[in-house]
């Protein structure tokens, strides 16, 4: 059974994992680093997390549970509010801005994970919900700018303090969809 505290074996192998990964690459960073990072046997990480497709997936699954959440609570919604669901995604994305920095510049585990078609879902949902139901391509395009604008700002802009790179990017995002920015 793996450990569920918080600060348990298991985060603490996550957490190695992904900063080797965002060093090394996740094809160059062997199960045996990340134990030897951590001090452990490789037979203790094994008890956790039985390859490294494994260990990749659950830092990943967050990111997808989140973004899946958060597209079908704003179906369900329906509101319209296009600033208010920019804000949210910008939220769920910041939020998981390391692992998928990690996945995004290697072309093979985003392979290894299969994300690119999940990606491209979420993308047309978000579409669908920022342009409303067979939208004319000014307005797909447009969400898409906004869209792919606010993941380029999140992931290229890092180093700068979210609050402030929240602001700019939502108001950045908005204008190319036409929508008025906050007070």
């Amino acid at each position: 059974m793996s450990s569920t505290r918080p600060g348990g074996t298991r985060e603490r192998i996550q957490a190695a994992a992904l900063e080797l990964f965002a060093v090394r690459g996740v094809q160059q960073t062997s199960l045996r680093a990340i134990a030897e990072r951590l001090g452990i046997t490789k037979p203790a990480l094994y008890y956790h997390f039985g390859s490294r497709a494994e260990l990749l997936h659950s830092l990943v699954q967050p990111v997808v549970d989140d973004v899946e959440m958060l597209l079908a609570e704003d179906e369900a919604r329906g509101d319209g509010d296009a600033r208010a669901l920019l804000a949210r995604y910008f939220d769920v994305a910041v939020m998981h801005r390391a692992i998928t920095t990690v996945v995004f510049r290697d072309p093979a585990a985003l392979a290894e994970l299969d994300l690119a078609p999940r990606v491209l879902a979420w993308r047309r949902r978000l579409t669908a919900l920022l342009a409303g139901p067979d939208p004319p391509l000014g307005a797909q395009a447009r969400a898409m700018v906004a869209i792919g604008g606010m993941g380029d700002c999140i992931a290229m802009f890092a180093h700068r303090p979210v609050g402030e790179l929240r602001a700019a990017v939502l108001d950045a995002a908005c204008a190319a969809l036409g929508v008025q920015p906050s007070p």
